[in-house]
């Protein structure tokens, strides 16, 4: 019998590739998304790049009864949780809805898998634990310090993880710290879709290459880096999404709580990835330098290597993949899923 996953936000750029990852490895797939920042047609699009289908539920994690409804009437193998809020600048003007929502989500679905006997989750954390680093790679046992109210709710969750597999032996729980997802399907089908202007680089570069931005704004070139701009580990959304497979491998071995950091390992700096992406698509990105963003680190990337010795992962593709993937799905899908 196929293992039934259920995807918290799996309609969601990186909830979406992951879906894909499932289907075409032979799971039976359950997402649930209330759409807040994300899109209906992702999943229809997995369906049509797979051939097979997904059991799609809308539904707020914050919606108690229903979630508990759910967790009565199907059985899951495994949960993989995606959702939630994730724009830092937002969290940072609305810090008491991103702790509702992230938290309050979480402890519910905590809730309905303690009550039906679900004991495997794999939560998407970030990078975003490690605060502002003085030094990089980061290892999983770098000093953890976020920032911003974002960054605390994947940490504080993290630490509410490890304290319900300190009281409850029989839960696995595994933390995927995501360095910088970009990036998208080869197909041009599934992608990345910001609502409003990006928040994330790579999307803002393939939105001013399409037309829809006039410019990109690179904040401070005067880091101590080689190019004096900053230097990011970005990490192929198809290689996070293999990641998440490999986790679930892991499950059935000894129980507990664990974390991995998800990255390539290398940093690029911003104008690196401007360079590479006029290279791999001959198209220009015209930017302007501008004063640097508070909080910003000069340098930011992961070691990956515990995630390569014990779940057999490594990031397979490379910058220009990522630039070309990337500009591909913006030429195809200009307004994203859009009309």
């Amino acid at each position: 019998m196929k293992k039934h996953i259920l995807v918290t936000g799996g309609a969601g750029f990186i909830g979406s590739h992951t879906v894909l990852e499932l289907l075409q490895k032979g799971y039976k797939v359950t997402v649930i998304d209330n759409l807040s920042n994300s899109h209906e047609l992702s999943l229809k699009r997995v369906e049509e790049l797979t051939g097979q289908t997904v059991q799609f539920i809308p539904m707020d994690l914050l919606d108690k009864e229903s979630l508990f409804t759910l967790f009565s009437e199907q059985r899951f193998d495994s949960v993989i949780h995606f959702a939630g809020s994730k724009a830092v600048g937002e969290s940072v003007e609305k810090p008491l809805y991103y702790y509702k929502n992230n938290i309050g989500g979480t402890l519910n679905l905590c809730e309905a898998m303690l009550e039906n006997n679900v004991t495997n989750i794999i939560f998407s954390s970030s990078a975003t634990v490690y605060g502002d680093p003085s030094e990089s790679p980061l290892k999983e046992n770098s000093g953890l310090k976020a920032v911003n109210p974002y960054g605390r709710t994947k940490l504080y969750l993290e630490e509410i993880f490890r304290d319900l597999c300190a009281a409850r032996p029989h839960l696995h729980a595994i933390m995927l710290r995501y360095f910088n997802p970009v990036g998208a399907h080869p197909s041009g089908r599934i992608g990345e879709d910001p609502s409003g202007i990006p928040n994330n680089l790579m999307p803002y570069v393939t939105q001013v290459a399409v037309g829809k931005l006039p410019r990109l704004y690179i904040f401070g070139d005067d880091y101590p880096t080689e190019d004096g701009t900053g230097v990011r580990d970005y990490i192929h959304v198809s290689d996070l999404a293999r990641g998440h497979m490999k986790a679930l491998d892991r499950f059935g071995g000894k129980a507990g709580f664990e974390v991995y950091n998800l990255g390539t390992g290398k940093g690029y700096s911003v104008l690196e990835i401007v360079k590479t992406f006029e290279r791999v698509t001959g198209v220009r990105i015209p930017y302007e330098i501008t004063e640097r963003r508070s909080g910003d680190a000069a340098a930011c990337f992961a070691d990956p290597a515990k995630a390569e010795k014990e779940l057999n992962w490594r990031a397979e593709k490379n910058l220009a993949d990522m630039c070309r993937d990337a500009w591909n799905w913006q030429q195809k899908n200009p307004n994203g899923y859009r009309p």
